[in-house]
Order: structure tokens, then C-alpha cells, then sequence
């Protein structure tokens, strides 16, 4: 099996754990503190991936601190903004919302940077966003508080992949994954101590599993994966892998938590597939590959 193929299931599989995580965190969280639950989720990270990680972390310099810093920060702004939404809105919809990043990052990279997206990853990008609105549809077109704070963090998310795109094309980014996840644990304890509601230890057991799930499955094994097919892989061609996860989130949601399952679902789960497929396909060489066998 290629590496890149590799990269791609263990991609798919993480999107699983990030779908099921929003689930997860909404029934952890309940009425504590979004802080604190993201503090012990980065603190648990980082302690894991330190052990994990330790070759990296005993040879890691000022530059690879640095570099940690500059990818936290849209890190955490992602990860909080939609954290927070989720105490407003149903799991299943902010997962769906948070699938907007494949398109917000083809539209940063060409106002930003002036760099044009092919347009197979483009086509891909509308696909799945059909797909994503077939399954998020509402009766009504409303929209509410949480809504907006997780399209906030799709625009974090999506600058992040951006930087991580930048970032690993120039260095091996396992330096700086324990001290990214280190600056988010100080970012989310400092907001934590501001929170009036702030509970340093619930005795809820439910706020606990969902710590250690989101810590060691959509913390730890997501990101380290993700930062590392990026070497191989564009920000673009990850986001639309990314799209399986409000399919995978609006499964854990009916599950976990009772929210309504519809049809929309398969029709809207399989033009995102599509979307990969597109994506992926490498459709001028096989028209050489035609031509060459037609000469």
C-alpha cells in the first residue's frame, strides 16, 4: 500500500473519531465550563504525546517551539469557537457547519496568497459542499448563536490547515506537535481561570471519559496524523477528506445522542465520498496515459 493511500484511511478513521467526538464533548461538557474540559483534553494530549513523541521532544528547539506557537494559535481558536457552539446547537449540526473549512480554504489561499486551486479540487470542494448542505438543511433556514460561533471556527480550522501546509513543506512538523498542543493547554487554562463557571473537578464521570476520548482520538491520533499527511498531502485535499466527519457526527449523534438520523444523510454522505473521489483521481494522466495508447 502507498503511503499517501495509507495516509487517506488513516485520515478517514480519524474523522470517525472526530465525528463521534462532538457527540462525546456536548454530553461531557453538560453544564460545566467548555474551559476546563478543553484544558484537561490538551494537558492529557500533551502528557500522552510527550511519551509517545519523546525522541522529538528531547531534540526540539526554540525554532520548533516557535513554529508550535504559530499553528496553536488557529488550533485553538477552531477547536474553542466550535466547542462553545456546541453548548448552542445539535452535535450533528455544528459537525456539519465545520465541514464549510473545504471551501473557506481555497477561497483564503487565493485572497491571501494569490495561489488559484486546481479545479478538480475546486469541483470536489462544491460537490461536498452540496452534499454538506443536502445534509444540514433545516426546515427553516435559521440560524442561531452556536451556528455562528462554529462557523468562526471553521474559518480558525481552516487557517490552521493553511499554516500546517506551509509549515511541512519546509520541516518535519513532529518537532512541534507537543508544543503546539502545549501553548492550546496554556491558551484554554488561562481562559479557564477568567470563567466564573470554571469547575477544576467534576465529579461527573461522563466529563472525565469524554477528556480522555477527546484527548487520545481526536486530540492526539488526529492531529499527529493530520500534520503528517500534510507533507504528502494539500490542505485542500485534507479538508474534503475532512467532510466524512459530520457524516460520522450526525451517526454518533443518533446514536449517543437520540438527534434525528434522515435520508438526507446518505444522499448528502455520498456526494461528499464523491467529493474524495474527485479529488483524488488523477484525471490528466490517464487522458496522457489514453493518448499514448491511441498514438
Amino acid at each position: 500500500m502507498e503511503r499517501k493511500q495509507l495516509l487517506l484511511i488513516l485520515l478517514i478513521i480519524g474523522t470517525a473519531f472526530w465525528g463521534i467526538s462532538y457527540s462525546v464533548t456536548k454530553m461531557a461538557i453538560g453544564n460545566y465550563s467548555p474551559n476546563t474540559f478543553l484544558f484537561y483534553r490538551f494537558l492529557l494530549a500533551v502528557i500522552v504525546l510527550s511519551m509517545i513523541f519523546w525522541k522529538y521532544v528531547k531534540n526540539t528547539n526554540r525554532e520548533d517551539v516557535k513554529t508550535g506557537a504559530i499553528l496553536a494559535v488557529p488550533m485553538f481558536l477552531g477547536i474553542q469557537l466550535q466547542t462553545v457552539g456546541l453548548k448552542y446547537t445539535d452535535a450533528s449540526q455544528c459537525s456539519f457547519i465545520a465541514g464549510l473549512t473545504v471551501i473557506i480554504i481555497p477561497l483564503l489561499k487565493l485572497a491571501i496568497y494569490r495561489t488559484n486551486t486546481s479545479l478538480k479540487i475546486w469541483i470536489a470542494a462544491l460537490t461536498a459542499l452540496t452534499g454538506l448542505f443536502i445534509i444540514a438543511i433545516q426546515d427553516k433556514f435559521t440560524i442561531n448563536l452556536g451556528d455562528l460561533f462554529t462557523i468562526a471556527g471553521a474559518f480558525g480550522f481552516a487557517v490552521y490547515l493553511i499554516s500546517v501546509e506551509k509549515h511541512s513543506a519546509s520541516k518535519n512538523l513532529l518537532y512541534s506537535i507537543v508544543p503546539m498542543f502545549a501553548f492550546c493547554a496554556l491558551f484554554t487554562f488561562g481562559l479557564a481561570l477568567t470563567d466564573n463557571t470554571s469547575e477544576w473537578f467534576p465529579k461527573n464521570h461522563t466529563f472525565w471519559l469524554g477528556v480522555i476520548y477527546c484527548a487520545l482520538f481526536s486530540t492526539a491520533y488526529m492531529y499527529t496524523v493530520s500534520n503528517i499527511s500534510q507533507r504528502y498531502l494539500s490542505a485542500e485535499r485534507v479538508a474534503v477528506i475532512y467532510l466524512f466527519e459530520p457524516v460520522f457526527g450526525a451517526i454518533g449523534a443518533f446514536f449517543i445522542l437520540g438527534e434525528n438520523l434522515s435520508w438526507r444523510l446518505l444522499l448528502g454522505g455520498s456526494l461528499i465520498f464523491a467529493a474524495t473521489i474527485i479529488s483524488e483521481v488523477n484525471f490528466r494522466s490517464k487522458k496522457i496515459s489514453m493518448f499514448r495508447k491511441s498514438v
